[in-house]
């Protein structure tokens, strides 16, 4: 079995204590698979054009390893916020604690380069890209940072009113996702399992699924992948099923805690004060005073592990462990009458998406993901 989680910010002291409660569920798995935000690393260098986030103790990427995740995604908006050095830095400590990184590396075609494990006498590849920017956080043939897929947006006034609301158009640049494309094909070639994560989506946003995604999706399961985990915008989003396979638009936040877009204190940045000034404008939330360690929207406490079944023959079922983020910003794994699963059921009906869960006995299943769910 495979499962994975959305994004992993570990800037607290005692990140253990925080993936404690779900450890069993993602040690249980074969391979588990997460996001992980932030840089870790020791320099103090900030180049985000962003809201910046600044490094996570590298030691803190051992308590992932511990709590039973064998691979890291590191292809994200915030991966080159302390520059190359916290990009190579990021991978190295990453290896060192045990995990495989994949998404992100010293130049675009190590940032392009599966990760690869072996599982219950299977190979499971992994590829990871950035679809959100910013452009800074590319890499390059010479330059640290991750692997993307470029989006591009088109605004388009359709009424007479000038200056008034416009239709967002957005869609992926051709190029870009044909290499995409072209990485999951020479995967599907060479293992036996193929996951693909983006890191994709409108932020802290309940339901929305932004023009863009399903295709991008879809075209990584066309050229081959089994499976599509998304992640970035820090809310849980819907499921679609593409040719028999899983999309899990956006498995929202997992561990993410931090003070790092709390304003306040000594050293605060211009930029993290603004931008928690301008939040509730973007957003219509602010976040819980009681958890100053979890600045993110209250729907976001809903969450899912989601898990892929598979046998000598491929995929034969996706599902979902439903999760709920405690006041202490720990995800806690519960039973199948979480409101966790209507929740994820309402968003995914909200955003037209085909998905569907079926109950069988203690466990949710994404229906058309299997015969017995069709």
């Amino acid at each position: 079995m495979v499962a994975a989680v959305g994004d992993l910010i570990l800037d607290e002291p005692d990140p253990a204590s925080f993936l404690a409660p779900a450890a069993p569920v993602l040690r249980a798995a074969d391979v588990t698979v997460g996001h992980v935000e932030v840089p870790h690393s020791t320099t103090t260098t900030q180049v985000s054009t962003d809201v910046p986030a600044p490094p996570a103790d590298p030691a803190a990427l051992t308590a992932l390893r511990e709590a039973g995740f064998d691979v890291v995604t590191l292809a994200g908006n915030h991966v080159f916020d302390a520059g190359e050095v916290g990009v190579t830095d990021t991978v190295a400590h990453a290896r060192a604690a045990g995990l495989v990184p994949v998404g992100a590396g010293a130049d675009l075609a190590e940032a392009r380069r599966p990760a690869v494990v072996a599982a219950q006498g299977r190979s499971v590849g992994v590829l990871s890209y950035n679809c959100v920017g910013p452009r800074e956080s590319w890499a390059t043939s010479r330059k640290a940072g991750c692997a993307y897929v470029q989006v591009l947006t088109h605004y388009e006034l359709d009424h007479a009113s000038p200056g008034g609301p416009p239709r967002v158009y957005t869609f992926a640049d051709p190029d870009s996702l044909e290499a995409m494309q072209d990485d999951v094909a020479a995967l599907r070639a060479e293992v036996d399992v193929v996951l693909v994560a983006l890191h994709k989506g409108v932020g802290h946003t309940p339901a929305a699924v932004a023009m863009y995604e399903s295709p991008v999706a879809r075209a990584a399961i066309d050229a081959g992948a089994d499976a599509v985990f998304g992640h970035h915008a820090h809310i849980l989003r819907g499921v679609e099923v593409w040719r028999g396979r899983p999309i899990f638009h956006g498995l929202g936040n997992f561990v993410t805690v931090t003070h790092a877009l709390t304003p306040g204190g000594d050293g605060d940045s211009a930029e993290r004060a603004a931008w928690a000034a301008r939040r509730t404008e973007l957003y219509g939330f602010a976040p819980d005073p009681a958890m100053p360690h979890y600045p993110f929207h209250p729907e976001s406490r809903d969450t899912v592990v989601a898990t892929c079944r598979f046998d000598r023959d491929g995929l034969v079922g996706a599902g979902i462990v439903p999760c709920r983020i405690d006041d202490a910003g720990r995800p806690v794994p519960q039973g199948p009458d979480s409101p966790a699963v209507d929740y994820l059921s309402d968003i995914t009906r909200r955003a037209r998406l085909n998905g569907r869960l079926v109950r069988r006995g203690d466990d949710w299943l994404v229906a058309g993901t299997t015969e017995e769910t069709a």
